[in-house]
């Protein structure tokens, strides 16, 4: 049996990109499902006090925070690579993801997605499609960027995968199932090749969102 344990909601970026590293790792684990909600009950909370997917124990050693989890399995796991040996490329790697998590996500993944398809397929919310239209131009910002840096590249950094392209493959992946991000990708020169790339890799094969997700989208 597998000493990792994985604690998330199915469909989540952040939980997607715990598991593809895992699969790039060709390491076992046990997904631990939750249902939209749990992550806010007490039993989760003992496991982070901030409510977040997803949640992460091996061999005893618990820690939350998606960017954390990464770096410990590329730590402890290190065949094969995932954060880039040279300087410059581990810096741009740095950057991609802090693009990713102070920009990209809150300001414009987070409104779009959870009005385009969390929201009215999962919570039987209508979308508000005032913040998804407010939350265009900063998807733009971020596609255009991300397209800048990618550059003629094979992957973000380089001609190997880092954890940069997995975290931000895994949040494009589920946008891109929806008409916004269907748009923005197609806005792309480099970034929608690479995106092809990434998800035809068997590690994001294995790692599908719910059926439900991808209809709704």
């Amino acid at each position: 049996m597998s000493n990792i344990e994985i604690y998330g909601i199915p469909g989540s970026p952040f939980l997607r990109s715990v598991e593809v590293t895992l699969h790039e790792k060709g390491l076992d684990y046990q997904l631990r499902a939750m249902k939209p909600g749990e992550h806010k009950q007490p039993e989760y909370l003992a496991r982070h006090p901030f409510g977040r997917i997803p949640a992460f124990e091996h061999a005893g050693f618990a820690i939350y925070e998606t960017q954390a989890i990464l770096r410990y399995v590329d730590d402890v796991f290190p065949t094969p690579p995932l954060t880039p040996g040279n300087p410059k490329a581990r810096a741009r790697m740095n950057q991609m993801i802090g693009i990713l998590e102070w920009y990209y996500f809150p300001k414009a993944a987070a409104p779009i997605g959870f009005n385009r398809i969390i929201g009215p397929r999962l919570l039987g919310m209508a979308g508000d499609e005032a913040a998804i239209a407010e939350a265009m131009p900063m998807a733009r910002t971020c596609f255009a960027e991300f397209d800048n840096l990618l550059g003629d590249k094979f992957y973000l950094t380089g001609d190997s995968v880092s954890l940069a392209d997995i975290m931000l493959a895994s949040q494009l992946a589920l946008l891109g199932e929806c008409a916004e991000g269907r748009e923005l990708i197609g806005e792309t020169a480099a970034l929608s090749g690479w995106l092809r790339r990434m998800v035809a890799r068997p590690s994001f094969a294995a790692t599908q969102p719910p059926a439900v997700l991808r209809e709704a989208a």
